[in-house]
């Protein structure tokens, strides 16, 4: 015998019965090098049916920019800053500035038309920190944004406003043991 169940699909969070509120979470850590555990997730996720954006502020090379996300199965959009290179140092030259501000603005706008539930803002920790992207902006963006909507900000040593609006911090440490 074979039974098969249907599932009513809801199109928007109004249509739910009650309310979801998203996270807003933090990976942080001394190192840069813990994105693979996020992007896992955020594919886990993708793979599931939830529209997922995730956008990387500091890296390059690749002339992407927001007007050319990459997708990745029907549910993950990828972008990256339209930069020629990876960004290191506090120093940019003013079309650096420029494209890192336009990604900014773009991926406010469109998380605040609540296309996707779940943003991964990568290395926003350094943007802030180097002085890109203030970090005021990044908290009112964060108090704006829909309230379904689960944001991810990584990045090391996050700034201590964003941890205190932090629904759920990780903070990922190497082991030393042999």
């Amino acid at each position: 015998m074979v039974s098969q169940l249907e599932a009513t699909v809801i199109n928007s969070p109004d249509h739910l019965p009650y309310h979801i509120e998203g996270l807003v979470q933090v990976f942080t850590g001394a190192h840069r090098n813990f994105f693979t555990n996020v992007i896992a997730q955020a594919l886990r996720i993708a793979g599931q049916g939830t529209p997922v954006l995730v956008v990387q502020f500091l890296k390059g090379g690749i002339g992407q920019g927001h007007e050319h996300p990459v997708r990745l199965g029907q549910h993950l959009d990828w972008i990256r800053c339209d930069l020629p290179r990876y960004i290191d140092t506090p120093e940019l030259d003013e079309a650096e500035s420029k494209s890192l501000m336009q990604l900014w603005q773009y991926t406010q706008d469109v998380v605040c038309q609540g296309k996707y539930s779940l943003v991964v803002l990568d290395e926003l920790s350094l943007a802030i920190n180097f002085g890109f992207i203030p970090q005021e902006e990044v908290l009112a963006f964060l108090k704006r944004r829909p309230t379904q909507v689960d944001i991810i900000l990584t990045g090391p040593k996050m700034p201590q406003g964003i941890l205190d609006v932090a629904d759920q911090i990780t903070e990922v440490r190497r082991s030393h043991q042999p």
